[in-house]
């Protein structure tokens, strides 16, 4: 019997590792992350916790059941443009779709907003003569001619990957089917992406961008994942590797592999698992989680234990229509550099130092002023325990970057240092309004789950910022999305155009496509080795009133679809309407546009740890640390967060140190720590703020620029 479960989250700075035993708590660690090859950085973590448990690392590697890996490749791979060359064989007359998307300007008064550049140039999109209908009826057969012809235009190119798109395949896909079989023999190197495949469902313009991204990344996400499994097996792992992907299931390299689209929100996408394990002893089913990590700052509302999903997501600007957890990232972590912009306003990020040179006071080439250099000036962290050690920090240096903006500021260092502290507390409490206030939410009815390297250090900043009065800080807070990987089960989803007036549709039809999308999920699942009694089946309907250009999906209940039932679908939508857009029309005409299906394969979750009660425990010692309520230095006892036991609290102002982040309190908050080891903050009942107000223009952002005035922006200025 194998005794390790691990979770590898590979971030812009740091890869994480978490470690579950068959015997004592679980082990976290922390590595550099190297963007030129990340497989470099995980077997380097690897390394270290084979050493820390006194174990060779075939040995420990022989001894792992399953590795779930969060990877950024195909993330970076779009945001870089280092993707595979694409072809697109599409319907004659359709090529430009790529290009001209809906034709709608994001942008909407700035006709100077360009267009994101098209995955596919003009001259590798290639139109083939063939027609199906909307009703999946053939109107003009697929030419063969044609195809071949595009076929060897692709080959001479030396694309590595092709995408076929055809009209209406979603209703038929007997083309398509066709065209990949012709694409397999013709360029047996190539990456093959169909979209009846990826995206069976309606909107041209989603199915060919989702099909393609699909494609660009595909054979960077194959040579990833043949690199890393052939690493762990030299290293001696004989075990399970699984693959995190944006919805939040985990899949199988090999399906990740065929739709590696899914996995290009993959990093932050077990945040919202994590923190559902964390929240459970305190009856907890609505709350936000937050991952500030060197790079970005990830935001995630979980409401009923549920959390939030969208089929519209973006990647960099790109349309992205496979379900995903409906995470908004903005580029905001320990590594976002402070600048001066033209007009003499003070922004942070999105730009980042990342893992190398890093911030200045890393002692690595970096010369930038950061957020962590901010934080080392007041306090927040500390020089010599950073990382539990193994990272020695340069005060000196730090100061010496950021007084590169105080001179310009006419400001002291720490005055700058605690602007820049305002400022991306601002930005992020901005990014958590994004997922709350503007999808009718009160953020004040939400727990503050806080994670990342960074996200303790400012969760109580942003708390304030937006009125929040209870924040959860898990023992494993620095290495949230990996704790999360390990409670992840593996998800298949699937998806059926079915576009029709509720008093229009079939029920012989209804049935078959909820039973084809229920049955393709669980062969997926088999396919992964899950046995059937660890299968269930989810179904959801996309509707929206006839004449209607949005849908909503909402839960379609077992029984229900048993009795091809849809009142309970109508109600739901009604609700979910109200709720949204605050009107609902019960007597309007409805109509089904999708179906969709998620089969859960449920995995053996970890249990967490309990510490121990808690014994007298004191300080380990004092520092000055920034207030800013008062603008200045306040002697502040700091606490070891590994001898707090179950049951300790403590007041602020404090900071709480941890190996890999610190839990800044400030004062007016309480902290008690539960039984599995994660600090609960509550402000007090005289600190709660009663109005929800909008970034740095808030009293303590005010307060904490110290009347810097046109130095600094309003929300709106704020990047």
């Amino acid at each position: 019997m194998r005794h390790y479960r691990l979770g590898v989250d590979v971030g812009g700075t740091f890869t994480d590792f978490l470690l579950h035993r068959a015997s004592g708590p679980p082990r976290a660690a922390k590595t550099p992350s190297t963007p030129a090859d990340p497989a470099e950085g995980v077997l380097a973590g690897l390394a270290e916790l084979a050493q820390e448990e006194g174990r060779g690392l075939a040995d420990f590697l022989a001894d792992v059941e399953v590795i779930v890996h969060g990877t950024t490749v195909t993330t970076n791979a779009v945001l870089t443009g280092d993707v595979a060359r694409v072809g697109l064989i599409t319907t004659r007359g359709f090529r430009d779709a790529l290009a001209m998307r809906r034709g709608i300007r994001e942008a909407q008064y700035d006709n100077r907003y360009q267009p994101p550049p098209s995955l596919v140039p003009r001259w590798l999109r290639l139109g083939v003569t063939e027609r199906v209908d909307v009703n999946g009826r053939e109107v003009t057969p697929l030419d063969e001619d044609d195809l071949a012809d595009a076929l060897a235009r692709l080959r001479a190119a030396g694309v590595g990957a092709v995408a076929i798109a055809f009209l209406h395949s979603w209703a038929n896909p007997a083309h398509e089917v066709v065209a990949e079989r012709a694409v397999r023999a013709a360029l047996p190197d190539a990456y093959v992406s169909r979209s009846s495949a990826v995206l069976p469902q309606v909107r041209f313009t989603e199915r060919v961008t989702t099909t393609v991204l699909n494609a660009a990344v595909g054979p960077v996400l194959s040579r990833y994942l043949g690199r890393l499994t052939e690493r762990l097996g030299g290293a001696g792992f004989r075990g399970r590797l699984l693959v995190m992907q944006s919805s939040g299931g985990v899949a199988t390299p090999a399906g990740a592999r065929t739709h590696a689209a899914t996995t290009l929100l993959s990093g932050p996408a077990a945040a919202p698992v994590a923190g559902l394990g964390y929240v459970a002893p305190h009856g907890v089913r609505d709350f936000i989680t937050v991952d500030m990590g060197g790079t970005s700052f990830d935001v995630c509302l979980v409401k009923d234990g549920a959390p939030s999903l969208t089929t519209e997501g973006r990647i960099a600007r790109y349309p992205l229509g496979l379900p995903a957890l409906a995470i908004h990232t903005i580029g905001a972590g320990g590594g976002s550099i402070a600048w001066i912009d033209d007009g003499g306003l003070l922004r942070m990020g999105p730009k980042s130092a990342g893992a190398v040179p890093g911030p200045a006071c890393y002692r690595r080439g970096g010369m930038l002023p950061t957020c962590t250099d901010a934080d080392l000036i007041l306090g927040h962290l500390d020089a010599g325990s950073f990382l539990g050690g193994r990272l020695r920090l340069d005060p000196d240096a730090a100061r010496a970057a950021v007084a590169t903006l105080a001179a310009p500021l006419q400001r002291s260092v720490e005055q700058a240092a605690a602007g820049m502290v305002a400022v991306i507390d601002a930005n992020m409490a901005a990014g958590i309004r994004h997922v709350t206030v503007e999808r009718g939410h009160d953020p004040r009815d939400f727990l503050l789950v806080a994670g990342g390297g960074a996200g303790p250090v400012h969760a109580a900043g942003i708390a304030r910022e937006l009125g929040l009065g209870r924040i959860l800080v898990p023992r494993d807070s620095s290495i949230l999305c990996a704790a999360g990987l390990v409670r992840s089960d593996l998800r298949h989803d699937d998806v059926r155009s079915c576009a029709a007036p509720f008093d229009a549709l079939e029920a012989g039809r209804l049935v078959g496509i909820a039973a084809e999308v229920a049955d393709g999920g669980r062969h997926a699942l088999a396919a992964g080795g899950i046995a059937p009694e660890r299968v269930r089946v989810e179904l959801a309907c996309d509707v929206r009133y006839v004449g209607q250009y949005h849908e909503i999906p909402v839960p379609w209940l077992a029984d229900e679809a048993g009795a091809r039932d849809l009142s309970g679908v109508a109600k739901r939508f009604h609700e979910a309407h109200d709720r949204l857009y605050g009107y609902a029309l019960p007597g309007t005409a409805l109509e089904l546009v999708n179906i969709r299906g998620v089969a859960i394969g449920v995995t053996d979750k970890p249990a967490l740890p309990d510490v121990g009660r808690a014994s007298a425990a004191v300080p380990r010692g004092r520092r000055a640390v920034w207030d800013p309520e008062q603008a200045g230095f306040v002697e502040t006892p700091i606490w070891d967060g590994e001898a707090l036991g179950a049951g300790a609290t403590l007041a602020g102002p404090a900071v709480i140190e941890m190996p890999a982040t610190a839990v800044v309190v400030p004062a007016g908050w309480r902290v008690e720590v539960d039984r599995h080891g994660s600090f609960l903050m509550e402000l007090g009942a005289r600190e709660q703020i009663a109005v929800v107000e909008p970034g740095p223009g808030s009293p303590r952002a005010r307060r904490a620029l110290g009347g810097l005035g046109g130095h600094f922006g309003a929300p709106h200025e704020l990047g």
